[in-house]
């Protein structure tokens, strides 16, 4: 059980990063019945590896402040995407990487957490810098043993995608050549380059089918006043990025009505639905989503997330809501796209006044559910679908001619053609990624349920976590 010291008045407001998590760790343990030694060993950080090297910027040489940290190594490999932004530090760093241990475990990934940053910025760095730093720092990484398909799997987060998942791909194969396995050294790769399809939308695909199955529990919608199911919600999402983009794409064809999308320059709201496709088109074009021509647009993004809406979507970065604006959020369910974008304090505000706020650990888990899929892809050396497609096809094509003789009529070629499609790659990944989702939430439901104690789905979460990990360690026979 938890010690009393983790009982001890703690101020909120004023956490890190990294203690945040730590704070929302201690809440659920005292609900898992494990012993406090094997609590302490779940908890800690177990390698941290900080780096500084120099890269040359035209004519001047930079020394660049890099991380990798293996949070916990009770499954191996560890996994974790490595984020570029000038706000990395070794704290943002150690927190991502716990919240991967928790996150790998709660969705049944059996990968340890992990996380890298480099504080660099993305967007103000020319990209032949940028692979020199990626490039570099892969280099450190495996001259230290940070990374391989059973040691450490990076992928792309913050500020990182395909391209520089193909640059670490590359170098770590000319630095370990004849590595039959080297292609899973990393996730997140183009699909040419080993990668998977449907890994670039896998968060925000994976967050509309959990926010699918939430809607879907007619009991716990009508206690937050709201219908069943997606279809009429009114959804506010923060960020256009990868996450946000993707969400809001794939949740209108649900039925939701996107009513404003926030960027860090200003929102767009509009009630009858804002279009993601074409304001993402315009942001690309413009730099910016001022002077966006249909719908109001507004400078104070941070007001824009404080309209009244069904569900608001932060899938920006952390400490989005803190106990300044938690007050004046009017959203029914909060659901966390992004990592810790609420805070321990404004999860207090908001769970005071009733709102259901859906857990990072589990409603952003679609990418690295998504990433263990490209990782057994490349350890099997054989794109999903492959194998079983024709075979498929032509079971169905033989069963639905059966049915024609013994009936005497004909199904029309546009039914036949849809009800004899075999599975693609992209179908399988969808549709493992959609069972995950559920299966974790139903988990999590059930475990709120059985302990009356359990006010919230973070704490929740958190427990079901602990106690497979936990389960993970007395397998090993290193915990009594």
């Amino acid at each position: 059980m938890a010690d009393k010291k983790s009982e001890k008045k703690i101020d909120l407001a004023n956490l890190s990063f990294s203690d945040s998590v730590s704070y929302y760790f201690e809440k659920a343990a005292p609900h898992t019945d494990s012993a406090r030694g094997l609590l302490d060993q779940i908890k800690a950080c177990n390698s941290i590896y900080k780096m500084n090297f120099p890269v040359k910027y035209g004519n001047q040489v930079k020394v660049i402040e890099a991380y990798r940290v293996q949070h916990s190594h009770h499954r191996m490999p560890t996994k974790g995407g490595i984020r570029y932004s000038v706000h990395v530090d070794q704290d943002e760093v150690m927190a991502l990487a716990a919240l991967m241990t928790y996150k790998c475990a709660l969705v049944d990934v059996p990968f340890g957490g992990a996380k890298g940053g480099i504080n660099i910025s993305p967007r103000q760095t020319p990209p032949e810098i940028l692979e020199n730093v990626t490039r570099r720092y892969t280099a450190e990484l495996v001259k230290k043993n940070f990374i391989g398909p059973g040691i450490d799997v990076p992928a792309p987060d913050y500020g990182t995608g395909e391209r520089e998942m193909a640059w670490i791909l590359d170098t770590y194969n000319t630095l370990r050549p004849g590595e039959v396995d080297g292609y899973a050294c990393v996730t997140g790769k183009p699909v040419s380059q080993g990668g998977i399809r449907g890994r670039t939308e896998a968060t925000g695909r994976g967050v509309v089918y959990a926010l699918n199955e939430i809607c879907s529990h007619a009991d716990d919608m009508k206690a937050l006043g709201l219908s069943t199911g997606l279809e009429g919600k009114r959804v506010i999402i923060q960020g256009l990025g990868n996450v946000g983009y993707h969400t809001a794409r794939i949740i209108q064809e649900y039925g939701a009505i996107i009513i404003a999308i926030c960027e860090h320059d200003g929102a767009v709201v509009d009630p009858n639905g804002v279009d993601p496709k074409a304001l993402l088109k315009y942001r690309t074009e413009k730099k910016s989503v001022l002077g966006y021509p249909k719908g109001k647009v507004i400078k104070n993004s941070a007001a824009a997330m404080e309209l009244e809406c069904d569900i608001l979507i932060p899938a920006a970065l952390e400490k989005q809501i803190t106990a300044e604006n938690a007050p004046r959020i009017k959203a029914k369910i909060v659901a966390e796209a992004a990592n810790g974008p609420v805070t321990p304090a404004a999860e207090a505000i908001l769970l005071k006044k009733g709102v259901m706020i859906v857990p990072d650990i589990y409603i952003n888990a679609g990418g690295v559910t998504v990433s263990y899929f490209e990782w057994l892809k490349n350890l099997s050396h054989v794109k999903f679908g492959r194998m079983q497609k024709r075979f498929e096809e032509s079971t169905q094509r033989n069963f639905i001619k059966l049915v024609e003789d013994y009936t005497g009529k004909t199904v029309p070629l546009s039914r036949v053609n849809k009800l004899i499609h075999g599975a693609d790659e992209i179908d399988l990944v969808n549709s493992g990624l959609e069972e995950t989702m559920v299966s974790a939430y139903r988990d999590i439901r059930d475990f709120k349920k059985r302990n009356k104690k359990v006010e919230d789905l973070r704490t929740a979460a958190f427990a079901v976590s602990i106690n497979k990990i936990r389960d993970s360690y007395y397998a090993m026979g290193i915990f009594p």
